[in-house]
């Protein structure tokens, strides 16, 4: 979410509703010391996901991921590396007040980050590390694929 002024999204639902609209994005797999993957437990849900979000107008992918890494976790970002591009109906999402979402985003594994983590306490009530053979139950559907990628994932960008 924008810091500044209400973010493109806001802008949209201000004028079309709940209406399930195309939300560019970028999910993160930020990945400690001891390959364990960094989950939020959500505010909205009462479950886990990645560090997550969309991207804003006049900002790049790469911009829209450290900010919403800061935001979330209050973590920087040093270094980022593509995973896939996840698009298509699989990627549909209603939050609990009824927005829905199409999601077009790409995920991005964080090997390099600087920072302790902690927990906005808006978006996300915890932050925890996880080994990813270890994943709680209860996660965003659309983040539990992308965490499926990651656990088979060789290298090589992927477009699912």
């Amino acid at each position: 979410m924008s810091t500044v002024g209400p973010s493109y999204v806001e802008g949209l639902r201000a004028r079309i509703g709940t209406e399930c609209i195309f939300v560019p994005g970028v999910r993160a797999i930020i990945v400690d010391e001891e390959d364990r993957v960094l989950l939020q437990r959500r505010s909205d849900f009462d479950c886990w996901g990645l560090p997550a979000g969309g991207v804003e107008l006049n900002e790049t992918v790469e911009q829209a991921l450290c900010r919403e890494v800061a935001e979330e976790t209050g973590l920087t970002v040093e270094a980022m590396e593509p995973m896939a591009l996840h698009s298509g109906p699989s990627q549909r999402f209603r939050y609990p007040n009824g927005d829905e979402v199409q999601g077009f985003a790409i995920s991005f594994i964080v090997r390099v980050w600087t920072g302790r983590p902690k927990a906005d306490g808006v978006e996300g009530i915890e932050l925890r590390f996880f080994p990813i053979d270890a994943l709680p139950e209860a996660i965003v559907p659309i983040h539990a694929e992308t965490l499926q990628i990651f656990r088979n994932y060789r290298g090589g960008f992927i477009v699912c």
